[in-house]
């Protein structure tokens, strides 16, 4: 910071404006500038950098949710066959998840001060006592299109920093599930990848098509995800007046965006290399009836309630039926076919099956 202010002082000199030479750095702390300038960095660097790359990766996912909607899907809860789903609809979920946090991030503070070794603009009152120190300071800070913190140590607090990591680290984790679970749609089959010209895969086995996107996609999340956590858990803190550990840590801020940066473009590079089979979503649908136990034990209730059925427990009768092994669509048609229930109902669970037991999937998606 002096070797700074000795250029500064001698640039002015060199103008002929040695008159106010002498009013460079006057009654400033070194935070009062550093304050602003990482304020205006990463304030930068967040609005013309990271939120437009995050903001390719939400309009691919919004793109996808929509192509997908109607597509059909067998969920999967503690990684068990459940209540279909559709592509389109988990896909948008994430869309939906990323755009509550960027709106967060993108309503982030971004706060400087400039009020003296200690905050108390002590200097400046000694050496004019009539100026309204503080006046002068916010229209300073906020000229800069900065916020401006009254109230500090001899730091600015750097909470702002604290809730902004906090919140792009959140969004980094949204953005790890996203690629742990694409990674895992490509392994069930349910996405192919395009092969891209001349890209190698496995070093020994020629046919793979490994999902490296998501890989090192996940891999830069952790280690931002990591970066950004120590950040927020050290600059909240500044013993007493002033420690230096926030100097020190902020050196890392770049890293820790540069490794979010690495991964929103893997992911986005990803999402445009995979095609979904809509014919193997099917087809792990077809052997999975035993999910509309739901749909059946839930009728029953309803009928009961209203009258229709005198059933006992049907959650255990479909129990009974389905857990633990395969029923296939003629077991639940003969099973149906024998309910104590009203005409209405037994035809609409004739009628289901497991690729249309998507509830409102597709127009969630939509």
């Amino acid at each position: 910071m002096k070797a700074i202010e000795y250029l500064v002082r001698d640039r002015l000199s060199t103008l002929g404006l040695d008159r106010i030479a002498e009013l460079t750095h006057f009654a400033c702390t070194s935070e009062d500038i550093n304050s602003a300038s990482y304020a205006l960095t990463v304030k930068r660097a967040v609005e013309e950098v990271w939120l437009p790359a995050l903001d390719t990766v939400i309009a691919k996912l919004r793109e996808l949710a929509s192509e997908h909607a109607d597509a059909a899907m067998l969920s999967r809860t503690h990684g068990q066959p459940a209540t279909p789903s559709t592509m389109g609809k988990e896909l948008a979920v994430f869309a939906w998840r990323l755009e509550r946090v960027r709106a967060q991030i993108a309503a982030n503070d971004y706060l400087a001060k400039f009020s003296g070794a200690t905050g108390t603009w002590s200097a400046h009152l000694s050496a004019d006592p009539d100026a309204d120190w503080p006046t002068i300071a916010r229209e300073y800070i906020e000229g800069l299109g900065l916020g401006f913190n009254l109230l500090t140590t001899q730091i600015e607090s750097h909470d702002w920093q604290v809730e902004l990591y906090d919140r792009v680290r959140h969004a980094g984790g949204i953005l790890h599930n996203l690629a742990t679970d694409i990674w895992t749609y490509i392994s069930l089959g349910y996405f192919a990848q395009i092969p891209v010209a001349g890209a190698t895969g496995s070093s020994t086995m020629p046919h793979k098509i490994n999902p490296i996107r998501f890989e090192n996609a996940e891999a830069n999340l952790e280690i931002s995800g990591a970066l950004l956590a120590s950040l927020g858990q050290t600059l909240v803190t500044s013993r007493l007046q002033r420690d230096l550990t926030d100097s020190t840590t902020q050196r890392n801020i770049g890293v820790a965006f540069g490794h979010s940066l690495l991964a929103l473009d893997n992911l986005r590079r990803g999402l445009n290399a995979i095609s979904l089979r809509r014919d193997v979503l099917l087809a792990d649908l077809d052997v999975n009836w035993e999910v509309l136990a739901e749909a059946i034990q839930t009728v029953i209730r309803a009928e009961v309630t209203a009258g229709r059925s005198t059933i006992q427990d049907p959650y255990a009768l479909l129990k009974e039926l389905t857990r633990g092994h395969r029923v296939g669509a003629a077991d639940l048609a003969a099973f149906v076919e024998g309910l104590e229930i009203g005409d209405a109902a037994k035809q609409r669970l004739l009628a289901l099956t497991p690729a249309t037991y998507t509830g409102i999937a597709e127009q969630l998606a939509k």
